[in-house]
């Protein structure tokens, strides 16, 4: 990691291996920051063979003397958050000096899952409903409860009085709309209460003012990388609305959700895939629906780490990723599992859409219009040879360097990191 404060974003529709580049790049790190999102986000890092899945603590927790910060912009699942601590080496107790949860952020209740489930299902029964496709896991609930300014932050799981009433208000108003509206049981208030606060007693000691300790890494000069989840495309305000996630996914959002000013970001990083997926409903321009598009998803494991969902695949798309390096403003891009694509007859990259008959390579994030493009696409030579233990870029097959070259070209944006397996040692630096 060259530079001192650096934010790392999904260039896609998400899953786009962003644990994996945020694992590497930890090694230089000082700092890791989670800044949005919840625990519908599935990061996967495999170091030395074994296998791990963050939902909501940052991937800097593989290294033992990294601190690693829940930013205020995440709403927490705090069952999730405790089972992963739980999961972590060494115990709990002696973790806390190098974890902090934003008393700020917001908790993700069970409610919040609740209305989630039963909001997806009443949408599969209207006539004219838009399924979104939800992981289920209450993010949009309790996104609508912090915009609302009802929701419960965990500095309030620490504060029993202040919790007993925010949780009374927010159980009456949820009875109402559980028992009227959808015909199922009300909560219980007393058992939700007692709950809660055995999560404050957990949690207490990593509760703490993340932007008070972000700031003061960087005053010092530490190296601060933060963490994005999810991707460009799923950005509720710049993605395929409303096929979209509930929190903002770009660059932007890193300093909201990380309470960071703009000027103190030193670069930003794309993370996106040799080729493309996406998880749920939406549209998907470069979708392969044939044998491609299965060999796709088998070598590349493409199965969702959070619900195990087989991801949708196709080929990159170039239209998208220049969307994505314009509402960013990406420096440098980290280009993920390259040795997917070895072996194939052809490589297709989408350079352009036809829309009615017209040709146009602006991106139209509005889901409608973009679900009526054709994609328009050029063809490439693959490669045999197997590049898993590449690595310098110029131990990769001559097809492999002109494909990176082609993306280089067409986005104006270098490529500095190449993951060519999935392990954290399965990767190229070329400027980090």
């Amino acid at each position: 990691m060259k530079n001192g404060v650096q934010a790392l974003i999904g260039a896609q529709w998400g899953d786009e291996g962003k644990g994996r580049v945020v694992d590497a790049l930890a090694r230089d790190a000082d700092v890791v920051v989670r800044y949005q999102g919840g625990a519908n986000a599935g990061h996967t890092v495999i170091v030395e063979g074994k296998k791990h899945v963050f939902h909501l603590l940052p991937s800097g927790m593989l290294y033992p003397d990294r601190l690693c910060v829940i930013g205020n912009g995440v709403v927490l699942d705090p069952e999730q958050f405790i089972s992963e601590v739980n999961g972590l080496e060494p115990a709990p107790e002696k973790i806390g000096t190098r974890l902090v949860v934003s008393n700020n952020a917001h908790v993700v209740m069970p409610y919040h899952k609740q209305l989630d489930v039963l909001s997806e299902q009443a949408r599969k029964t209207m006539r004219h409903g838009a399924v979104i496709g939800t992981t289920g896991r209450g993010i949009g609930s309790c996104y609508v409860d912090k915009y609302n300014r009802v929701g419960i932050r965990i500095e309030d799981l620490a504060s029993p009085k202040i919790l007993e009433e925010k949780l009374r208000m927010n159980v009456e108003e949820k009875n109402l709309i559980l028992e009227k509206l959808y015909g199922v049981p009300g909560l219980n208030f007393d058992e939700l209460y007692e709950t809660s606060l055995s999560w404050g007693r957990f949690m207490e000691r990593y509760i703490g003012d993340s932007s008070c300790e972000i700031d003061s890494a960087v005053k010092s000069g530490k190296k601060v990388l933060f963490e994005g989840a999810q991707g460009t495309l799923l950005d509720v305000d710049h993605g395929t609305y409303p096929f979209v996630t509930s929190s903002s996914c770009v660059s932007g959002g890193c300093c909201t959700g990380g309470a960071l000013s703009p000027g103190r970001f030193d670069r930003v990083i794309g993370v996106a895939k040799a080729y493309c997926t996406r998880v749920g409903e939406g549209p998907f321009p470069t979708e392969d629906h044939g044998a491609s598009g299965e060999r796709l998803r088998e070598r590349g494991a493409e199965y969702g780490a959070t619900t195990g969902r087989p991801r949708r695949c196709g080929w990159l798309d170039i239209v998208a990723l220049n969307y994505a390096v314009r509402i960013n403003g990406f420096g440098v891009i980290a280009l993920t599992k390259l040795d997917v694509l070895s072996g194939f007859d052809e490589l297709k990259v989408c350079t352009g859409y036809e829309i009615d008959g017209l040709r146009s390579v602006g991106f139209p994030n509005s889901a409608y219009a973009l679900d009526g493009v054709a994609p328009v696409y050029e063809s490439f030579p693959s490669w045999w040879e197997d590049i898993s233990k590449c690595r310098t870029f110029d131990e990769l097959p001559v097809t492999a360097r002109d494909y990176i070259g082609f993306i280089e070209k067409s986005t104006g944006v270098p490529v500095g990191l190449i993951g060519v397996g999935p392990g954290r040692e399965d990767t190229i630096f070329r400027d980090f």
